[in-house]
C-alpha cells in the first residue's frame, strides 16, 4: 500500500522561512491599509455547512469543494469563499448594526483544482466587504480606489486593474433561448477566452445579433475605445445604461493619476454567480494570473434575510508574496545578534540572561552545546558575531 506521509496533497505546499516572512509582510501591509480606511477584521469558520454554498446565487460545483461530515452526519465543506460566509455573518450576528459595515478578513480558502495544474488548493486571501450605504456609486469608488491602493503598494509602476460589468454578459445571455447549462458553458468559455469552443457552441445556438456580440465579448478589452466598439456590436436600453455608467467609472479612476494602469474588460465573467454589477481584476507584473478579484453583489445578503447592497474584493496573499520575492523585496531572515552559552551549573542563568536580551529587542539563540568550542563553531557557521558566556561572570566575546 502506498504511503503519503512524506508529501503534501496536490495543490498544497509547506511554507518555509523567507516565504513565511513575505506572507506576513503582505498580511501586515494589507491590514494596515484596510484599518486605515475604517475596516474592522472578522474571521469566519474554516468549515461551514454545505448548504451555505448552495443558494440561488451561491452555487459552487460539488467537485470543487472539499467535503466531510460532522458528528451528526451533516455535510460540511472547507470554506471555498470568504464573501458568502461574511454575508451570512452580516445577516445574523451583525443584523441591525449601523450601516455601512466595513469588514475585512485574512483567512484561507480551499478549492479542489485537481484539473488545473500549477494552481493552489489552499490560498490565504485578504479582502474587504463594504455592506450597506445609501449611495452605491460612492461605495464602488471607495472599494475600487482601495483596490488600486493595495496593488500600487506592492508594484507601484507596473500594476494594472481591469474593470467590467457582469450585467453586460447577463443581459446578453438572458436573451438566448437556451437552458442554464448552456449559459454556464458559454460563461466558462468566455472567461477562459476559448474562442474556438465558444464559436462552436454559439453556432449551435444560432446566428443573430446577440450571439455575434457574445462571440466578440472576449475581445472587448482595452481603453476607452471599448465602449464604442461594444455599442456598435449590440445595444439596448439596459446595455446602454451599463456602458454609460462603466465608462464614467473608468474615466474617473483614470483621472486620479492611474491612466494607463486602468483598462476595460467586458469579458470578465466571474465564477461567482452572486455578482450583480461592476466587476474587476487586479494584476502584478511578476504573476501570470490575477491576484485580486472583486465586484458588486446586491442580492446576496437578501438570501439570508438581509436585503442590502454590498461590494468588495479579495487578494491572494500568497500570489502577492511570491511577486515580492521575485522582485527581491521580501524580508530576509535575521541573523541572531548573539548566542548565549551557559557554563556547567549556569544553564538556567544563561536562559534567564537570554530572556533579558530579548526583552531589550535583540535576537539571540540559547546554545544547546556542551562546550564553548562547539558553541563558537556553531556561531561562526550561522554568521553570528557575538558570543555571551554566562558563568560566575558574564563575558561577551566577538567571533
Amino acid at each position: 500500500m502506498k504511503r503519503y506521509d512524506l508529501i503534501t496533497p496536490e495543490g498544497t505546499r509547506d511554507l518555509l522561512f523567507e516565504g513565511c516572512l513575505a506572507r506576513r509582510m503582505v498580511e501586515d501591509r494589507l491590514s494596515k491599509l484596510f484599518e486605515g480606511f475604517g475596516y474592522s477584521e472578522v474571521v469566519t469558520p474554516g468549515i461551514e455547512f454545505y448548504d451555505l454554498f448552495m443558494g440561488s446565487s451561491r452555487n459552487f460545483q460539488q467537485e470543487s469543494l472539499y467535503k466531510l461530515t460532522d458528528s451528526k452526519g451533516r455535510l460540511i465543506v472547507m470554506r471555498p469563499d470568504s464573501t458568502i460566509p461574511i454575508a451570512r455573518l452580516a445577516s445574523t450576528r451583525l443584523k441591525g448594526a449601523k450601516l455601512p459595515l466595513r469588514l475585512y478578513y485574512n483567512q484561507s480558502i480551499f478549492e479542489n483544482n485537481s484539473l488545473l495544474k500549477g494552481r493552489s488548493d489552499e490560498v490565504v486571501q485578504a479582502g474587504i466587504e463594504l455592506i450597506g450605504g445609501e449611495n452605491s456609486k460612492r461605495a464602488d469608488y471607495e472599494v475600487l480606489c482601495t483596490a488600486v491602493e493595495a496593488l500600487s503598494s506592492f508594484d507601484k509602476e507596473n500594476f494594472r486593474l481591469e474593470i467590467g460589468h457582469i450585467g453586460y454578459f447577463k443581459e446578453l445571455v438572458a436573451q438566448l433561448d437556451v437552458d442554464d447549462a448552456v449559459r454556464e458553458e458559454i460563461r466558462l468559455l468566455i472567461s477562459a477566452k476559448n474562442y474556438p469552443a465558444l464559436n462552436d457552441i454559439l453556432d449551435e445556438v444560432g446566428d443573430n445579433q446577440v450571439t455575434n456580440a457574445l462571440r466578440q465579448l472576449p475581445r472587448l478589452f482595452g481603453g476607452v475605445e471599448v465602449f464604442d466598439k461594444a455599442a456598435d456590436i449590440y445595444t439596448d436600453d439596459k446595455i446602454t445604461g451599463i456602458l454609460y455608467n462603466l465608462k464614467e467609472v473608468y474615466t474617473r479612476l483614470s483621472s486620479l493619476g492611474y491612466e494607463g494602469k486602468i483598462s476595460v474588460d467586458l469579458g470578465i465573467v466571474s465564477h461567482a454567480d452572486y455578482y450583480t454589477g461592476i466587476v474587476f481584476k487586479g494584476y502584478l507584473s511578476e504573476v501570470g494570473q490575477s491576484v485580486l478579484k472583486g465586484g458588486r453583489y446586491d442580492r446576496l445578503l437578501a438570501e439570508f434575510g438581509n436585503d442590502c447592497p454590498a461590494v468588495g474584493f479579495g487578494i491572494s496573499v500568497d500570489s502577492v508574496a511570491r511577486h515580492i520575492e521575485k522582485l527581491g523585496g521580501a524580508p530576509k531572515l535575521r541573523t541572531p545578534d548573539a548566542v548565549v552559552f551557559g557554563e556547567k551549573g549556569y544553564v538556567v542563568e544563561a536562559m534567564e540572561y537570554a530572556q533579558t536580551l530579548v526583552r531589550e529587542g535583540l535576537t539571540v539563540e540559547n546554545s544547546l552545546f556542551n562546550t564553548l568550542d562547539e558553541t563558537k563553531a556553531y556561531a561562526k557557521s550561522k554568521g553570528i558575531k557575538k558570543l555571551v558566556v554566562v558563568g560566575s561572570e558574564i563575558t561577551e566575546l566577538d567571533i
